[in-house]
């Protein structure tokens, strides 16, 4: 005859005569072992199957990790605005922790050995580094171009504002259990945010600090073509920063009632 699957640990007495079956296995259990006894669920909790969660040290970890250390060096290079090789380098670094940023996640999901921290730590890096980055351009005066001046530090305040106010609203729809996933458009967003600071670094490796003044322009395009490309891809990010954050801010007025 064949024996049913118990779907629920289920205990006879000792003494009952009555078989007592492995919920996971349909086999008869050990007369020694009480099913349903034991931590994490009862007898098939050592044996069910379930895939150990990924240490710490795992190659996705251990990279998502790399790129947060990353951040000071990074910093360093960026920190004299007229070294130019020191931008160069800067922008080199900037585009491995970028690939790494991929590299992660591709892993982490391709191995089967994503992990909370992982989860945790991977928007922490992005955040982090693009906060780093806004923050020396914009004291070195790389958000600086022509005829608007430090107006272009606006867009970069807009970024760092949505991404505070975003994390922020993240951690209270967590406590409500309620996903915000990522769009479509949040994509474009990081991927015109990451165009725009790794131009502004190029620029400094190729054109050397932008133009200074304010209201008259500066020189040919030519001469700082590169750094236009990021000033531009910035104010896009911007704009795409208030739609996205405007998105997420919606869903999460629903849950604060």
């Amino acid at each position: 005859m064949r024996l049913s699957r118990w779907r629920f640990p289920v205990s006879y007495p000792r003494h009952s005569g009555q078989p007592r079956f492995h919920k996971c296995t349909n086999r008869a259990a050990p007369a020694h072992v009480n099913v349903g006894e034991g931590k994490g669920g009862g007898f098939c909790s050592r044996n069910s199957g379930a895939r150990p969660a990924p240490p710490m040290s795992s190659l996705p970890n251990i990279l998502t990790l790399s790129r947060i250390f990353a951040v000071p060096l990074l910093a360093f290079f960026l920190w004299w605005p007229e070294w130019r090789l020191g931008y160069l380098i800067g922008f080199v670094l900037y585009c491995i922790i970028a690939l790494t940023d991929y590299l992660d996640g591709y892993l982490a999901r391709a191995q089967g050995t994503v992990s909370k921290m992982g989860t945790f730590l991977d928007p922490i890096a992005d955040k982090i580094m693009v906060a780093a980055v806004i923050l020396v351009l914009t004291a070195q005066g790389y958000l600086r171009g022509p005829w608007a001046g430090d107006v272009h530090v606006i867009a970069g305040l807009v970024i760092l504002v949505r991404e505070i106010a975003v994390s922020g609203l993240r951690e209270f729809l967590g406590g409500a259990q309620v996903s915000v996933p990522v769009s479509k458009l949040a994509k474009w967003k990081t991927t015109f945010q990451l165009v725009s600071l790794g131009a502004l670094i190029l620029g400094g490796a190729v054109h050397g600090q932008p133009c200074q003044s304010v209201f008259e322009a500066c020189g040919t395009i030519e001469e700082s073509w590169v750094h236009l490309i990021g000033l531009i891809s910035l104010w896009t990010a911007a704009v795409l920063t208030c739609i996205t954050g405007w998105d997420y801010l919606r869903v999460g007025m629903k849950h604060m009632d």
